[in-house]
């Protein structure tokens, strides 16, 4: 409070400070306080700008991984499935060795659309 606001919280104790203004002060302290960091741990200073981000790199990543598998000699061993960038909270995709366990909500799963993609016409 005091280092974002020059508020200090004693004034709450003393009656300079209300309930409800101080209620304000906090519901609207920045990512980077120490209370933000408390409550939301790690995932405080991820802004949707740096999950969007993340996504992006998850998917060329991914979208190269298909071009390889797809265009790869039939006698070479297939490529390793990208890790996702990690994110706070646990909201990753995991993979083990060259198959993602993680299937969509709606539609196929990424190794069936590999095996779909790699499947000659």
């Amino acid at each position: 409070m005091l280092r974002h606001y020059g508020v200090d919280l004693l004034d709450w104790h003393r009656g300079r400070l209300s309930s409800r203004r101080l209620r304000v002060l906090v519901e609207h302290l920045p990512s980077d306080s120490s209370f933000a960091r408390a409550v939301h741990g790690e995932q405080a200073e991820w802004t949707v700008t740096d999950h969007l981000l993340a996504a992006v790199v998850d998917h060329l990543a991914v979208a190269n991984w298909m071009f390889a598998t797809v265009h790869r000699d039939e006698n070479t061993e297939p490529a390793e499935y990208p890790e996702a960038v990690p994110r706070p909270g646990g909201g990753n995709i995991q993979s083990s060795g060259s198959e993602p366990q993680e299937t969509f909500e709606e539609g196929a799963s990424q190794a069936e659309i590999v095996a779909f993609l790699s499947s000659p016409s």
